[in-house]
């Protein structure tokens, strides 16, 4: 299995030293707090090629945490990253086991561009094939275990990578709109077990979710996601070695619930998203650090007083999301070269201690 690894990453910090604080230790991997995301943009190849440029660039210049997803761009988002890893890799900017490779797998994605019958599309591809059954699929959204095993290949594919570093189910509590509860616990239990099976593989070395409300919703809402439910179906099909240790949800100025909603019960105390995985040994990556672009050029005075050394609303950002204790890695999606340059800049100063946190906080 080619994948990051311990040693690997921690050659990459080192090649990187003059970026205080820039590194944390998570799940045996050393991650830039920093991460590329590759959501955003046109299904065109000018796109194509601009994010290619960009996830070396960032490369580069540090970051070695590369985000995407199977329904991104139709496909295009990851063939992109596979795009530029090749070509760090043979340029030797990197080498594999530096650079942490996160995608994710649940929607069901057309190729390269919306067909002209999305209905005929995806009875042709999955459902003739048997790779998925139609009562499976749920608003676009599937978690079989064929689907699954699919999805991964086929972004094995589009990587050309054999080992994925990180695999998330996209978004899964989406389907608690449709089914009941009950049945979406079984669900996730089989996607599990085909997830597991993918560790031992070799396809992919760890797993988790990406949610966007499930772990920012108060008890009881319909999409509401539980940590310990998540992790207990997890030590239900692999014991306590299982690989499902990474969640990644959004957080930033404008969206605070993962550090000030206590809406997570462990060993019977209520705590925010943050303090459980952190407890739980469970990575969190945060995903819309600038809430895609809606941040920038919005942030009051006193808030960029309080982000000192920082030239543009972008590194505020993105220095309250790093800084923030909990949050291993704050993606943002990064298309341009000069947004790469831009952001990964706020690298070169310390992270923010947690009382200027507190303070940002309470302004």
């Amino acid at each position: 299995m080619t994948a990051a690894t311990h040693d690997g990453t921690a050659h990459f910090r080192d090649r990187h030293s003059d970026l205080p604080g820039n590194y944390r230790l998570h799940q045996g991997l050393w991650l830039s707090s920093i991460g590329l995301g590759t959501y955003l943009g046109q299904a065109d190849r000018s796109t194509d090629e601009n994010y290619t440029a960009s996830i070396v660039r960032a490369i580069e210049l540090g970051c070695n945490a590369i985000d995407t997803a199977s329904n991104y761009r139709f496909q295009r988002s990851e063939r992109s990253v596979g795009a530029a890893l090749k070509k760090v890799f043979t340029e030797h900017t990197a080498a594999r086991d530096e650079i942490v490779v996160a995608t994710k797998g649940g929607y069901i994605p057309f190729d390269n561009e919306y067909p002209r019958d999305a209905e005929r599309y995806i009875r042709e591809t999955y459902i003739t094939p048997g790779l998925v059954r139609a009562n499976e699929i749920v608003e676009g959204h599937c978690l079989s275990p064929n689907f699954l095993r699919a999805q991964i290949e086929q972004s094995q594919r589009n990587l050309a990578l054999d080992c994925i570093d990180i695999y998330y189910l996209h978004n899964p509590e989406s389907q608690l709109e449709f089914i009941k509860r009950n049945e979406f616990r079984d669900r996730l239990r089989l996607a599990f077990t085909a997830l597991e099976e993918a560790v031992d593989l070799g396809s992919i070395k760890f797993y988790g979710t990406a949610t966007w409300n499930g772990f920012r919703n108060p008890v009881g809402a319909t999409e509401y996601l539980a940590l310990v439910d998540i992790l207990t179906l997890a030590r239900e099909v692999a014991g306590i070695k299982h690989h499902c240790r990474c969640i990644q949800l959004p957080y930033n100025l404008a969206m605070l619930e993962a550090i000030v909603s206590r809406n997570q019960r462990r060993a019977g105390e209520m705590m925010s998203i943050l303090e459980a995985a952190e407890l739980s040994g469970v990575t969190i990556m945060s995903s819309a650090s600038l809430l895609q672009a809606r941040l920038l050029n919005q942030l009051p005075e006193g808030m960029q007083r309080g982000l000192a050394g920082l030239t543009t609303d972008a590194q505020r950002c993105l220095q309250f999301v790093r800084s923030t204790p909990g949050v291993a890695v704050a993606l943002a999606g990064m298309s341009q070269v000069k947004h790469v340059e831009e952001n990964l800049a706020t690298t070169r100063i310390a992270p923010l201690t947690l009382e200027q946190i507190r303070s940002l906080l309470t302004r």
